[in-house]
């Protein structure tokens, strides 16, 4: 008898692994919701999943750590494909500054320095 907790991972990292990221940020909302919905839930189950385990617990349980470097992986192309996202963002809100107030980078401190002499 495997046990129930068991069986909810292994169907929390197949949900993990069916999601894909899309490209729209109202979906996307929603994609990164459904993942923090679902890590909080196998926060929920770790402490239930604890030795001693039965032979059938045990094979099921390599089919599960099988998994995971995938989900880890997945999770991985998610938070990267953020990162770009956040970065992309921050540098369109530099340009925009920067066209705004073009000088806002210019020392302002009164000197005035003749090459010339």
């Amino acid at each position: 008898m495997i046990r129930p907790a068991l069986t909810e991972w292994k169907a929390a990292a197949d949900r993990l692994l069916a999601l894909s990221l899309p490209a729209e940020s109202e979906q996307r909302d929603e994609v990164i919701a459904e993942i923090e919905t679902i890590l909080d839930l196998r926060d929920r189950l770790l402490p239930d999943i604890q030795p001693p385990f039965s032979a059938e617990e045990e094979v099921f349980g390599r089919d599960v750590l099988a998994a995971e470097p995938a989900v880890a992986a997945k999770l991985e192309q998610c938070m990267s494909l953020i990162r770009k996202d956040l970065s992309a963002s921050q540098t369109k809100k530099d340009g925009v500054r920067s066209y705004v107030n073009p000088y806002s980078k210019v020392a302002r401190d009164g000197t005035f320095y003749d090459t010339k002499q």
